[in-house]
């Protein structure tokens, strides 16, 4: 049986930041048409209306704080970046966008209405902390919407990666030990981990998102220059194998091209639940 293994927390947290301090500036160009595809939803199932007081953690550039903003929230964006959030902030000045830890809200007790957090959660050592910091944060009867992405059985962008560097590559580059990437994409396990923070009316949802992009390259690119996790182990290929897995991807992706894009399979999981 293969061991889990050991989570360093303070280790993992350091490898995530200097992987976003590291794709900040190309993150948002290869990953804005996807990611902003879930943001009515979990503004949606997070009750957000004008005058609602939300927090959007892991802001990154600032899409689903800005969107609530449009709504009338009362709304603050937290990224544990500095160039995360300042990029937000210069391309939302009218946003309120602060640094901190998703694990450690800088928040009193009860003081917002909503919470929500876009793609971050596969991003955290200690996940359960930033779900039982959301609800100390929620006032009774507040929402908390999270997604994450889906297993790669319907992702199909991860699939196809994930296979190359399998069949072409080295997989097992030495990365800080995190959290498994697709834990919450089982819906069971995100409804257990809300109920034992202490959430009610626990809802999980497959969102069909497709990743609509100009060419099977430009995804390949978003991979590899866009990611902190999967692109920290593409990026420690040798220049030999990297030539191998982007020749592989690109192979499976032309199955995918259709009016002239890329039109590829990419749900994600919408979790929501309400504070008591």
């Amino acid at each position: 049986m293969t061991e889990t293994p050991r989570i360093d927390p303070g280790a993992f947290r350091s490898f995530e930041l200097a992987g976003w301090e590291t794709v900040a500036g190309t993150y948002a160009d290869h990953w804005t048409s996807l990611t902003s595809q879930t943001i009515e939803s979990l503004l949606g199932v997070a009750q957000v209306t004008a005058g609602t007081t939300l927090l959007d953690v892991a802001s990154g550039p600032g899409f689903v704080a800005a969107a609530a903003a449009e709504r009338g929230a009362a709304v603050a964006g937290l990224d544990f970046s500095p160039l995360m959030a300042d990029l937000a902030r210069r391309s939302y000045p009218a946003v309120h966008y602060v640094i901190g830890d998703a694990e450690a809200l800088p928040l009193r007790d009860n003081s917002r209405a909503a919470v929500v957090m876009n793609f971050g959660m596969l991003h955290l050592a200690r996940p359960e902390h930033a779900i039982a910091e959301a609800l100390r944060v929620l006032r009774p009867g507040g929402r908390y919407a999270f997604t994450v992405w889906a297993t790669p059985e319907y992702a199909k962008g991860f699939a196809i990666v994930l296979k190359a560097i399998e069949e072409h590559g080295n997989p097992n580059v030495p990365l800080p030990a995190g959290p498994p990437i697709f834990r919450f994409s089982d819906a069971d396990t995100s409804r257990a981990a809300l109920a034992e923070a202490g959430f009610v009316d626990i809802n999980v949802e497959r969102l069909p998102l497709v990743w609509r992009i100009r060419t099977p390259a430009a995804i390949f690119e978003g991979m590899h220059r866009g990611t902190p996790r999967t692109g920290a182990v593409l990026r420690a290929q040798t220049p030999e194998a990297l030539a191998a897995i982007r020749a592989a991807v690109l192979a499976d992706l032309a199955a995918y091209v259709e009016a002239g894009e890329v039109r590829l399979p990419m749900p994600a999981m919408l979790a929501s639940a309400t504070a008591t």
